[in-house]
């Protein structure tokens, strides 16, 4: 170790440095590809906002139960518009809001007054709080607090699926990846440049925890409306993670969509998709993704669609004050090295 760098350092100070530098150079362990160990899989889904989360998720959800399985869809969006199209257009009770007005009643919260169900698909939306009068994040963790009150670890379902709101970062949406709440993450995304970087922002957020210990892995992409551009493809096949569906940008299914009609109903023309969607979904192994650096993600684009061939130019002082400045004396004090 160089003696100049430790000089005023005691001599276990310098010794547990150097273990905390060991300590950091070790690489974390790979993440678990075999099967679950958990009787239930909790699985969260990222997404930019609009691009069709809560449309996969219900779909996903529906055809999941028609196959057997028991399935729980939490929605754990602000907006509370997770279940909207599982339900057929209409408002389900959030627990945050539902809490709240039985706090005050000096109620308890029941089962029943937030979780619904459809077709045998539970469901039920955490909410958040008024435009302007909290913080979403903090009602995210709120509404699991709830939820772990109610029993939310005794629940038997063989999925739990978790609709989170890709665009923002703070902690409360990242609360599965960063408390190992689930055991795998699904993003989902579009041949478009915004969906994209939030599905990055999702895989750096993984490899992140994962340095830290995490167990969150990536299972894989949804890709939404897809057009056959190639770049939601491109960029999985980048980050190392799989495609697990590619649903088209189809107008029967934005029509239905539209209408809040469900269209993973076995024996339709969309059941062979989301069949095969949730049979991905469930055997998935969660990976360890490769985020992409702004530059990959750029190349992904057509210099066209992205503005690759523009020049930054530097800033003068004239563009800033519209004339030229007599350059001033500095005020530093600058002792001469003896």
């Amino acid at each position: 170790m160089n003696a100049d760098k430790t000089a005023g350092y005691t001599a276990v100070q310098i010794v547990q440095r150097a273990q905390l530098r060991a300590e950091a150079a070790i690489e974390p362990d790979a993440p678990a590809t075999g099967a679950p160990t958990k009787s239930t899989q909790i699985i969260a889904i990222y997404g930019k906002g609009g691009i069709g989360k809560s449309f996969t998720l219900a779909n996903l959800s529906y055809m999941m139960a028609q196959l057997g399985k028991k399935v729980l869809l939490i929605g754990c969006d602000p907006k509370s518009d997770t279940t909207s199209l599982l339900f057929g257009g209409k408002a389900c009770p959030t627990i945050i809001e539902t809490s709240s007005k039985k706090k005050l009643a000096g109620e308890a919260v029941a089962i029943g007054d937030v979780c619904f169900k459809r077709d045998g698909v539970f469901a039920m939306e955490l909410g958040g709080p008024e435009v302007g009068r909290g913080c979403g994040g903090r009602g995210i963790i709120h509404g699991f607090e709830t939820l772990e009150k109610l029993g939310f670890h005794d629940w038997g379902f063989d999925y739990v699926l978790l609709d989170f709101l890709g665009d923002v970062v703070c902690g409360g949406f990242g609360l599965p990846i960063a408390r190992d709440m689930c055991q795998k993450v699904i993003v989902v995304g579009s041949n478009d440049l915004q969906s994209l970087y939030v599905a990055n922002n999702v895989c750096s957020a993984v490899e992140y925890f994962r340095k830290l210990g995490g167990n969150v892995g990536v299972a894989g992409m949804v890709i939404n409306k897809d057009d056959g551009t190639g770049e939601a493809a491109a960029f999985a096949r980048n980050a190392g993670i799989p495609v697990l569906a590619a649903i088209p940008a189809h107008e029967d299914i934005r029509r239905k969509s539209a209408s809040y009609e469900i269209i993973g109903r076995p024996g339709t023309q969309w059941a062979p998709l989301f069949e095969t969607l949730a049979t991905n979904v469930a055997e998935a192994p969660p990976m360890r993704p490769k985020p992409q650096t702004q530059d990959e993600l750029l190349a992904l684009f057509s210099s066209d669609a992205v503005g690759r061939d523009v020049v930054l130019e530097p800033a003068t002082l004239v563009d800033m004050v519209g004339r030229d400045e007599a350059v001033k004396p500095s005020l530093e004090v600058v002792y001469e090295q003896v």
